[in-house]
């Protein structure tokens, strides 16, 4: 709540300084700055999910197409609490990532990119679900797209406003008529060009520092669902050593990512520019847990950051602790990639059913030659027929 009143304050201060240096009074540049803030507050709550997934790229699939996401996706929201089931989306995209979004528990997505489908074993995705549902039911997907907006509005009324201050003549005849009370006006002049270049900087500063926050307490928070903390370290880990950037995600919606989304988020990540912790800290922090609870999470928090703190005492259950559970059968950390029968699919089945359902999705035909090899057609390929690489046989495209 500090953090995004700082944020508010920053846009009260940019409005009251635009004011000052283009009209001599506060009150336009205050007013013009909340109809702004107002008019994107409407889009962002009413349509913010919508943008965001859009601009991932990613599409909505259904409980045919992967049962076995849907399946995880389904008790994470059951260990949640969660009154409605998120909708499920694929970013077909090989980075290892994802992040989920919405308005409320009762209108909510979550998004994970194929890669990532294709590279976790059963405890691992299952990790990974928890904590994007931990943001759901945390109410992050709001907070972080409110913060996102009030982010938004301080960058645009920065840039528009100092564009007019370099190319156009008005601001100067407005300086000189606010310099008439003598040196006071040319500093408040000064003092507000300086902020309307530094606002959007102390913006970004006050928006990682919410997304960092809310990522110890989404870990905290998936680390209780799934009782089993080794199962998103594990995941982290993965994600961490994966050097694919997210071709579509941008410095507004990186926060909203499990993991930095633009470079190897294993590096270390502790300056005020970060969008998230390190995730070795994060690492550490959930395999220092004794427990799955609330409290073993802000011991193990309070040994690893030397005595600070990340939930407050009135926030932590006095129950006893939460015992953690054993690696499940089709998730045997032990064996990531290779399982037995009935267990979690090894990490070839994976790619090929992760393959199947993204070509499915994008409307891929279908073709299966006498020889028995089965040929996927994409939708805009010219051609009414279509020859097998391995027989030689032209098969017409139904």
């Amino acid at each position: 709540m500090i953090l995004v009143i700082f944020m508010g304050t920053l846009l009260v201060l940019l409005g009251y300084f635009i004011g000052m240096y283009f009209w001599g009074s506060p009150t336009a540049g205050v007013i013009i700055a909340g109809i702004v803030w107002v008019i994107m507050t409407l889009v962002g709550y009413f349509g913010g999910d919508s943008i965001l997934l859009s601009s991932a790229g990613a599409h909505e699939i259904k409980k045919e197409d992967n049962p076995r996401l849907f399946d995880v996706v389904e008790e994470m929201k059951i260990a949640a609490g969660l009154p409605s089931m998120p909708d499920v989306y694929i970013i077909d995209d090989s980075a290892l990532n994802a992040f989920s979004t919405g308005r409320d528990p009762q209108k909510a997505s979550v998004a994970i990119t194929s890669g990532l489908l294709q590279k976790l074993n059963r405890d691992e995705l299952e990790g990974v679900i928890s904590h994007e549902v931990a943001h759901i039911k945390n109410r992050d997907v709001l907070l972080m797209s409110m913060a996102a907006v009030l982010l938004g509005t301080i960058i645009t009324l920065s840039y528009q406003f100092s564009r007019i201050m370099f190319y156009s003549g008005r601001s100067s005849s407005r300086r000189s008529s606010s310099s008439d009370s003598g040196g006071a006006g040319a500093i408040i002049a000064i003092i507000g060009l300086v902020f309307i270049i530094l606002a959007p900087i102390f913006a970004n500063l006050i928006y990682f520092a919410i997304s960092r926050r809310r990522e110890y307490l989404a870990d905290a928070s998936g680390a209780l669902y799934t009782r089993y903390p080794e199962g998103l370290a594990s995941a982290l880990e993965k994600l961490g050593d994966s050097t694919i950037p997210v071709r579509a995600a941008t410095q507004t919606t990186a926060p909203m990512y499990i993991v930095n989304p633009f470079r190897n988020a294993g590096r270390s990540a502790t300056d005020w520019t970060s969008t998230h912790p390190p995730i070795s800290e994060r690492v550490r922090i959930l395999r220092t847990m004794g427990g799955a609870s609330y409290r073993d999470y802000e011991k193990a928090y309070e040994t690893t950051k030397q005595g600070e703190k990340i939930i407050p005492d009135s926030a932590l259950s006095p129950r006893a602790t939460v015992p953690i559970r054993s690696p499940s059968a089709q998730g045997a950390l032990a064996s990531a990639d290779v399982f037995g029968p009935g267990g979690y699919p090894d990490l070839t089945t994976r790619t090929r059913d992760t393959q199947n359902m993204l070509w499915d999705m994008h409307n891929y035909k279908q073709v299966t030659c006498q020889c028995g090899t089965l040929l996927r057609v994409p939708p805009n390929y010219p051609s009414p027929s279509i020859r097998c690489p391995h027989c030689g046989t032209v098969n017409a495209i139904g």
